[in-house]
Order: structure tokens, then sequence, then C-alpha cells
């Protein structure tokens, strides 16, 4: 099956899902002895990349549930794999979480059972992209922006603008940036495409890169068709990205902290930059499958996740924001101010991931996500 069909069949297969959600438990009893996430590459470390950078293995010998991870690239993939089941928990961006909630893919969570929610971050506890009418259906996990990675040898002084990825110009070297730009492979990336154009072209009137009008749309559709010509590739797969800025020429791309903190301890030229457009970016939310059978073990993991010894180490290695403003002075591996250089004081500035909706708030209709993966698949197969 092409991806194109894989994915437009997933979307439909969600869309017409019809479970009801569950009811969230009173109580948490002993573990299943198991727990199945679906995460982001580097989100669940056991130390078996650097040893330092392990929050699991004790969570495991203290809960008595062994962890198994499902590694995903995209959110469409993270949605797929909750449809077909078998996974307790995901890791998922707002731009998954909105339709795993619609779709009743995920069932509320009791945060009454999780003792530490207290401590997350207030501008995260009641975010729109896991609660509704008051009911949560998930716990905050990490959050980051989507930065500009780009190469100090080739980019002496950081590029300023989305410009770089998105139009064809002379880079500092002299050389075009044609063949050595990415783009993200995700439909979610048409909203740094709508971020670019509310600063390039204002008179657009794109208000929120989540929420398009026909013509603004159609505007952003035709900047991507013109950066298919520059790009090598469609990235979703880190270790691919990071490789491809070692050995393939690519010089700047949007990326995650992760990569760029991986490629400098490398001691690799590269570095990272929030260009004057701003930059979308995560909020990521654990979430419970509606018809999760290691419940228990599951709710423990949700408790754990808010704890020091995941939150700090993780926001370092990852290059990510924790979701409890307190991690910011517990100390991390490598002892950085990881909360200063990831950015926790410009969280406001960041558009976070969301599903785009017909129904939206900043105009009367817009484009919904379906006919974004969509055309985003089109205009990557060079239509």
């Amino acid at each position: 099956m092409s991806q194109a069909r894989a994915l437009l069949t997933g979307l439909l297969a969600v869309a017409a899902a019809a479970s009801s959600f569950a009811s969230p438990p009173s109580s948490i009893g002993k573990g299943e002895g198991k727990l199945n996430i679906i995460a982001w590459a580097g989100y669940i470390e056991r130390g078996a990349t650097v040893k330092e950078y392990d929050w699991t293995t004790e969570f495991e010998k203290t809960s008595g549930c062994k962890v198994n991870v499902k590694t995903a690239a995209t959110s469409d993939e993270m949605v797929s794999l909750m449809k077909a089941g078998g996974y307790d928990l995901v890791t998922a961006s707002g731009d998954a979480s909105g339709r795993l909630i619609a779709s009743k893919l995920v069932q509320e969570v009791n945060v009454g059972l999780v003792p530490s929610y207290k401590n997350v971050d207030p501008r995260l506890q009641n975010a729109s992209w896991h609660t509704i009418d008051g009911k949560h259906y998930g716990v905050p996990y990490q959050s980051g922006p989507n930065v500009l990675m780009y190469n100090t040898d080739v980019f002496k002084k950081a590029p300023d603008s989305w410009g770089v990825v998105f139009e064809e110009q002379t880079l500092p070297d002299g050389k075009s940036n044609k063949g050595r730009v990415q783009a993200f492979d995700g439909a979610i990336y048409i909203a740094d495409a709508a971020l670019y154009l509310m600063t390039k072209n204002p008179a657009l009137g794109i208000k929120d890169p989540y929420e398009l009008n026909e013509k603004q749309y159609a505007a952003v559709l035709d900047l991507l068709r013109a950066q298919k010509k520059l790009t090598h590739r469609y990235w979703h797969d880190a270790t691919v990205q990071m490789n491809d800025f070692k050995n393939e020429g690519i010089v700047a791309s949007g990326s995650w902290g992760f990569m760029v903190n991986s490629l400098k301890g490398e001691k690799k030229p590269i570095a990272s930059v929030i260009p004057k457009e701003g930059a979308t970016g995560w909020a990521d939310t654990t979430m419970l499958h509606t018809n999760a059978k290691n419940v228990n073990c599951a709710y423990k993991w949700m408790e754990h996740q808010l704890s020091d010894k995941l939150q700090a180490p993780l926001a370092e290695w990852f290059g990510t924001v924790p979701v409890t403003p307190a991690a910011c002075k517990a100390k991390a591996p490598g002892g950085s101010d990881f909360c200063k250089i990831n950015g926790f004081d410009d969280l406001n500035k960041i558009k976070f991931w969301k599903t785009p909706q017909a129904k939206c708030t900043t105009q009367g209709t817009c484009v919904p996500y379906a006919k974004w993966a969509m055309d985003y698949i089109a205009i990557m197969g060079g239509r």
C-alpha cells in the first residue's frame, strides 16, 4: 500500500472510531508487570546511549512495571498506532492529541491519582490540547520549539529568518541553498510555512498558523511547492537527519533540540536559533488508551514522569522544557542550565502544534487537517 493511501486509510479509520470513553479509575492497584508506550525517539531512555541519562530503570525496579517502547517518527504514526491498539500510553503532541480525543482512542485521566499534577506549570495544567470541558485526557510530559538548526561553518552568523529553508537564495558560503536544506515529513509542517508568511506577507491576514482560510491556505501551499525544489529530504527520523548534516551536506533545517544537542556532543559545527518570525512547537502529553490493559502501571508512570528524576535529565537530553517549573532547579547529568538554554521563559512565544479544524476562532471557516494531510502528501510527491 502506498504511503499516501496508508495515511489516508488511517485517518478515515480514526475518524470513524466510535468506541466509548472509559471511565477513569478511582484508585490505583498493584502494577500489572508491564507498560507499553508509544514515544518520540529519545523520550524513554534507560542509559543505553549515555549511561547517565536513565529515568526508566529505577521506575521499573520500584514499580515492577517493565517498560516497552515503540518509537514513532510523526504524530500521524502515533495516531495510527493507537488506532491499531495494543498500547497503554502515547506521548502525543498537540496535533495528535486533539484527534485522539475526538476519535475516543484515549480515556479521561483522573489527575487526583497523579499527586504531582499540582506541580505542573499553570500554563499547561488546563491546556486546550488535553483538556475538554474540565476533563483531562492526559498528563503533560515536555514541551519545546521547532528550532532552525544550521551549520556554523556555513553560517558564521546565525540565520535570522526561516526564509533560508523556504526560498531559494545564496548562502554565506557563496553557494545556493538548493539541495542543502530539509523540511519535515508531516502535514503539520504546513503551519511552519504559514508562520513564515505571517511576517513575510502580512497582507494575507494570517492570525494563527493552524487556522487558514482558503486564500491563505493556497498561498501557503504555493510556498511549500516552491520549497520542494530546494529540499534534499523530508525528514522524520532524528538519526537520519543527523547523518544528513554530517555526511550529506545539509546546512539548515527545522529540527529539535535533541538533534542539536546530539550533534554538538559529537563536536560537529552545529547550532540552532529561533528566527525573527518565531517558531512552532510541541507540548507533548502522555495519554492513556481507551482499551489500555496496564492501567495501574500507566498511572504509576504518569506520576513518575512529573518527578525531577525524569523532567530534569530529559529536558537536558532532548533540549526540551520541563512541565514542572521546580525541575529547573534540579541538577541534570550534564550540569547545564537547561531551562534557560531551552527557552522556559519563552514558552508564551511558541505556536504549539494543534489539530487544524474547520471551525476556527480567528475567522469564519478554516481548512481542516484532513485536507492538510492529503495536500502535503501530494507536495512531497512533487504534485
